[in-house]
């Protein structure tokens, strides 16, 4: 009787954390003023509305350089350029194309190479609503010394306050929920195992050096 009350309080604060989550995906909004940066960052996914949005940023001169992460293999760079209806000549001059991501981690990845091979410290990022959460801390654990500015693409399945009785929105909602779970998970250990590691190493009687505090504006 114990473990059934157990699993049914888990189950309740999974359930509430979900719908949190759905919450604040569909309350996600772009900043009313988008601060400049060095980089702009798109994670390709569910929507060209990201990369759209990234090259509006980018025309808007919001940032030097747009990376698009994660394209697909065989889509060209023509081709992409046709889709997104971007200007040839801010295309060709201002626009990388990066094709080594699979998922949301090779995303952070990639992006983590790109912003130090070009010696960028701030970056936008673009995605969609739903995904930003778990986008960010992919990110921010490849690329820890950079400030982020999230900007959110709407998701329109989303619109709907009673989300939960369309079978399409809540198999996005629940999936993306439960791999941002996951993600926390590991950094928890992964922290864990730093501050374990730290201690061993530490002399006896010293303890291990604070973290630095985040830059003001650090997402």
């Amino acid at each position: 009787m114990r473990s059934l009350a157990v699993v049914l309080v888990l189950a309740l604060i999974w359930l509430a954390g979900l719908f949190a989550f759905a919450d604040r995906a569909r309350k996600a909004e772009p900043p009313a003023t988008v601060a400049a940066a060095d980089g702009i960052v798109s994670l390709t996914g569910a929507s060209d509305e990201r990369i759209g949005a990234a090259l509006s940023l980018l025309e808007q001169g919001k940032a030097r350089r747009l990376l698009v992460s994660g394209v697909n293999t065989e889509v060209r760079r023509e081709e992409l350029r046709q889709v997104a209806g971007a200007p040839r000549r801010l295309y060709e001059c201002c626009v990388d194309l990066g094709y080594d991501a699979q998922d949301t981690l090779g995303n952070a990845q990639e992006i983590a190479d790109w912003a130090r091979d070009k010696d960028f410290d701030t970056l936008i990022v673009v995605t969609s609503d739903y995904h930003m959460p778990r986008s960010l801390l992919e990110i921010r654990a490849a690329l820890p010394e950079a400030t982020l500015f999230p900007y959110p693409v709407a998701t329109p399945l989303l619109d709907n306050r009673k989300w939960w009785r369309d079978q399409r929105t809540t198999r996005l909602i629940t999936v993306e929920y439960c791999k941002y779970l996951a993600v926390l998970v590991r950094d928890l250990f992964i922290r864990l195992g730093d501050a374990i590691e730290g201690e061993k190493a530490a002399p006896d009687g010293a303890a291990p050096d604070a973290a630095a505090p985040e830059p003001a504006g650090a997402v």
